[in-house]
């Protein structure tokens, strides 16, 4: 209801009865609101927020229970807990709702109770010059797609002394790949480092095992290791901080050197990472507060020397020969 516009049109000479059907209300309302005391907005009605009873609230003692035993329980398990054991009737955003004002409270509640307040921190590890590397993969997708060619990934090796980093892109992990991109990322830093922390990647071990019971190799895996003198640290289950060094590199990398650019081969990818490179070992790093290649000259020069001979990894593969004489391999009979 516009009543500036009453006082318009009767401001030009038109009477109730024609305001009153120039904007659909009745002439005693256009009466009301010219008159000389009248009200100068519409009346509004009283907010209706909290006056119906809310169709979560009688299962608010359950659902913080369930938070308190875990914080972390995701809303739509909530939700699906609710129907299938309480009779729960309301939509999911109604859980979710809730939910948004009930986490937080809880978790401060948690929080004062709690006899640990270290719970969840982790101890920062530093190591000597040399002694370590961690190494992992990036999958960069596409990027040569245009080419002919579907996946493109990263292979990544940092000094965990110094943060100095090694990138090179491959079309492949492979067993054979990968132990290749040793050789050039041990190439790139002159040296081999005392020790190299892995996931449990399949071309690093032969199978997954049960927490506390030792990590059988991969038999190239552990020849390569011997070969080119270090040792081999397999990360324990569910650890995600054992090699952030590494991990936080490949974002580093997918953001310096990939963002934003346009590349026709693998060569071209490696030749961006070689040109940035000095810049990223020209900065300060956050962490240990030097220059990441004056920081870098001391963790080289404690690297272990490189074997005389490489170690080349090809990839086995046994096959069973048919009734027909032909084996298949790679979904072809030879």
């Amino acid at each position: 209801m516009n009543i500036r516009r009453f006082r318009a049109l009767h401001a030009a000479g038109a009477t109730y009865a024609e305001i009153a059907r120039d904007c659909g209300v009745d002439w005693r309302t256009v009466r009301k609101y010219l008159a000389e005391d009248a009200p100068s907005v519409p009346p509004v009605a009283p907010a209706r927020a909290g006056t119906q009873p809310k169709v979560i609230t009688p299962f608010v003692g359950v659902i913080e229970a369930w938070l308190r035993n875990d914080i972390t329980l995701k809303g739509s398990v909530v939700h699906e807990r609710l129907v299938a054991e309480h009779g729960f009737t309301g939509h999911y955003q109604r859980v979710k709702m809730f939910l948004a004002e009930a986490r937080p409270r809880i978790a401060a509640e948690l929080a004062e109770a709690d006899e640990n307040p270290l719970t969840g921190l982790h101890r920062r590890f530093e190591v000597v010059p040399g002694a370590q590397a961690q190494v992992d993969w990036g999958d960069e997708g596409d990027l040569l797609a245009h080419v002919g060619i579907s996946n493109v990934y990263s292979f990544h090796m940092t000094l965990s002394y110094s943060r100095d980093p090694f990138t090179c892109f491959t079309t492949s992990m492979d067993l054979a790949t990968f132990w290749d991109c040793h050789r050039r990322a041990f190439a790139h830093f002159g040296g081999v480092p005392g020790g190299v922390v892995y996931d449990r990647t399949k071309t690093v071990i032969r199978r997954h095992v049960a927490p506390g019971v030792a990590v059988p190799l991969h038999p190239e895996a552990a020849a390569f290791a011997e070969h080119y003198g270090f040792t081999i640290d397999v990360l324990a289950a569910y650890r995600p901080t054992g090699k952030g060094r590494v991990e936080r590199q490949v974002n580093i990398v997918r953001d310096h050197v990939v963002a934003g650019r346009c590349f026709d081969s693998i060569a071209e990818l490696d030749g961006a990472f070689e040109a940035w490179l000095p810049i990223r070992r020209a900065q300060v790093h956050r962490t240990h507060g030097q220059v990441i290649a004056v920081r870098a000259e001391t963790d080289r020069a404690a690297l272990g020397p490189l074997p005389d001979q490489p170690y080349l990894v090809t990839d086995k593969h046994l096959r069973r020969v048919g009734k027909d004489c032909l084996v298949s391999f790679e979904a072809s009979f030879y």
